[in-house]
């Protein structure tokens, strides 16, 4: 039986018009990208298959062209659009964020974080570059680390703030381990920047921690 054969109700395309991506499992959403399954399968039991096998949906977003490659039913075509769909929700998400203020919409600001941070396998530090107006003028990457840790230079990161004329920043790093728990380590290079960054009158907001399924604010905490 191919998903044709299917009652309306359960078929994902027009289960997605109906009741909204949301709505839709992960082996259905992938089913859609799929478009057809393979010989014997349908786009639904091959979604289910490749789930599997790489071991949930993440996994097979993050795949290289290579292990993406491995899949069955997958190739470079299927690549290269997921590539550009990934892309595209990347820069709606950036455009959005660049349009409102960090402070006034922290859900759009943490879903822009993660997108950008929780793939990488080492530890990368990075922040939003604010005007007087709390507006973002350049997210910038700056630090990358080893698997557990990176080194944060201060003296670096007041260069960059001047070099954008920033009024305000916010920091970011990952944590490869997927716990998005600030550390010890965390709250001491975040004292130490909000000190030296306050001798030029740069605010640090907020210094958020991405993990694997979630992302935490050390102002929120009461950290900072």
């Amino acid at each position: 039986m191919t998903i044709k054969d299917w009652p309306q109700q359960l078929r994902p395309r027009e289960k997605l018009l109906k009741k909204g991506a949301p709505s839709l499992s992960d082996a259905e959403l992938l089913a859609i990208f799929l478009r057809t399954g393979v010989a014997g399968k349908s786009a639904v039991e091959l979604a289910t298959d490749l789930l599997q096998q790489f071991g949930g949906l993440r996994p097979i977003l993050a795949a290289s062209q290579s292990q993406f490659c491995q899949g069955k039913g997958l190739g470079e075509a299927k690549y290269t659009q997921l590539q550009a769909v990934l892309e595209m929700a990347n820069r709606h998400l950036s455009e959005t964020l660049e349009r409102s203020n960090p402070l006034e919409s922290p859900e759009t600001t943490k879903r822009f974080l993660q997108s950008k941070m929780r793939h990488y396998q080492n530890e990368v530090f990075a922040c939003l570059f604010l005007d007087s107006q709390h507006r973002v003028i350049v997210f910038e990457e700056l630090f990358f680390g080893s698997i557990a840790s990176a080194n944060v230079h201060p003296r670096e990161v007041v260069k960059r703030a001047l070099h954008h004329n920033a009024a305000a920043l916010i920091f970011c790093h990952n944590h490869p381990s997927g716990i998005a728990e600030p550390s010890a380590s965390d709250q001491a290079i975040t004292t130490t920047l909000v000190s030296a960054l306050a001798l030029v009158d740069v605010r640090v907001l907020d210094h958020m921690i991405v993990g694997d399924a979630d992302i935490t604010s050390m102002a929120e905490r009461g950290l900072m």
